[in-house]
């Protein structure tokens, strides 16, 4: 059995479901389908999930929602009507839907979960209907009743381990079942979603439960390639690359997989292949435990910006017994959590997005550090950006990071960090965010 993973992008329109369908079809063995909601049909359109956070906040700042219901029935009315369904039935049902959640009777970060669950929920109603229109033998699986239960963290949620053992009796049904991603239920029944991206979360969470032999991910691109191609025009493509590659690239800035989408299917060693819905026969990129050594070491370059370093010094910082562990417990105490902490003898630095030291935290923390460590220089430096190159060849290869050092130095690019993984998978640079693509491309250049 197969499982098959949508995005948003892959059923953004009658047309892109008219592809599904079709993929679907093509192969006996892709029975469990997992959906995105609808994505954006052009670079100026908008995500249905967009639009259902939107309406929410018009809800809950007491303005009115009609133009934001009315875009989302639209939306739906449209692939419906294309699709020659019950449009009327089906967009009768979001409304209800809709303000069955805006009227139950719970809290607002609840009902902002439900709201942003009908976008894949409605999604998978309408593939599942439109499938047995084709003749197939399709239903629609609520997670709930698919085994997906998962912890009390609205917006964050986390699966739980006894999920798996009832995810697996999905393997005795009958036919194609589709389950919307995105979400879960607690034990006590109430609706969770996952972080943004949620729905590959789910798609791995499926995989991993039924033990696939496959779980492949269909997306608007031929596979995975080495940098972004935003970047670099006609990139090198990456026909196969280890779960943990996957992972450090997916953490620095490559779009096509959510930074911990991947955890289920890697701990149970499912294969995952990326593939186009737009070019189905294309091979895509397979996703492994492990793979044959190859001649190039480096299998892919990304970047991100959006992170700010917090340097402390204290002479004779490396003698005082627990520094470290205070300094960054200030930070837990403050709701931070860091990247990484790159040091030396009497200084240490902490690298953290910019997200999380707001400005309102940001003198708190200054202030504490001075106080309770005594710290002789505290300084924030913004506007960072952290460059990786991946590969689990590296740990064997002489002069990578060389390599990497006059690129960066060719390209006039100063070095605010250096860091190198203890898995070795990884080599990490802090630039100005001002230089992020000049750097990915210079690094590119360098080894591809």
């Amino acid at each position: 059995m197969k499982v098959a993973k949508f995005g948003g992008s892959s059923v953004a329109s009658a047309t892109q479901l008219r592809k599904v369908a079709n993929i679907i079809k093509s192969d006996d063995e892709r029975r469990a389908i997992v959906v995105s909601a609808p994505g954006k049909r052009s670079k100026e359109d908008k995500k249905v999930t967009d639009m259902l956070i939107e309406l929410g906040d018009a809800y809950f700042q007491a303005e009115g929602i009609e133009q934001e219901l009315n875009e989302v029935l639209q939306r739906f009315r449209e692939i419906t009507e294309e699709l020659e369904l019950e449009s009327d039935e089906i967009v009768h049902q979001i409304r209800e839907d809709i303000f069955f959640v805006l009227n139950d009777n719970r809290e607002e970060v609840l009902k902002r979960d439900g709201l942003k669950a009908i976008g894949e929920d409605t999604l998978a109603k309408v593939l599942s209907t439109y499938l047995q229109s084709l003749g197939m033998n399709a239903t629609y699986l609520n997670p709930k009743d698919a085994g997906i239960i998962v912890s009390d963290e609205p917006g964050s949620a986390q699966i739980l381990d006894e999920s798996f053992q009832e995810i697996y009796k999905l393997r005795e049904k009958e036919g194609i079942f589709v389950i919307p991603g995105f979400y879960g239920y607690t034990k006590e029944g109430k609706l969770m979603t996952f972080p943004r991206g949620g729905s590959d979360i789910t798609g791995s969470i499926i995989a991993a439960g039924i033990q696939a032999e496959l779980y492949e991910n269909f997306t608007d691109v031929d596979s995975v390639y080495s940098v972004n191609p935003n970047i670099v025009e006609n990139p090198k493509k990456i026909t196969e690359l280890t779960y943990k590659e996957m992972r450090e690239l997916s953490y620095a800035g490559f779009s096509v997989f959510h930074d911990e989408a991947l955890i289920p299917a890697f701990k149970a060693k499912i294969p995952v292949c990326i593939k186009n819905t737009n070019n189905p026969s294309s091979p895509g990129t397979m996703i492994v435990s492990e793979k044959k050594a190859s001649e190039s070491p480096v299998v892919g370059i990304a970047g991100d910006s959006g992170f700010l370093s917090l340097y402390v010094s204290k002479y004779l910082m490396n003698r005082e017994l627990g520094f470290g562990r205070r300094l960054l417990n200030i930070l837990e105490d403050e709701n931070i959590s860091f990247e990484h902490t790159p040091s030396g003898i009497d200084d240490m630095s902490v690298i953290i997005r910019s997200s999380q030291l707001t400005p309102d935290k940001e003198d708190r923390v200054i202030n504490r550090i001075h106080e309770e460590l005594h710290a002789d220089m505290v300084s924030i430096e913004r506007d960072l950006a952290l460059v990786m190159i991946v590969g689990e060849g590296m740990d064997s290869a002489v002069g990578i990071a060389k390599k990497a050092t006059d690129a960066f130095a060719c390209a006039n690019i100063n070095l605010e960090m250096i860091n190198q993984g203890s898995s070795e998978v990884s080599m990490m640079f802090g630039i100005k965010a001002s230089r992020l693509d000049d750097a990915v491309k210079a690094l590119y250049h360098s080894f591809f």
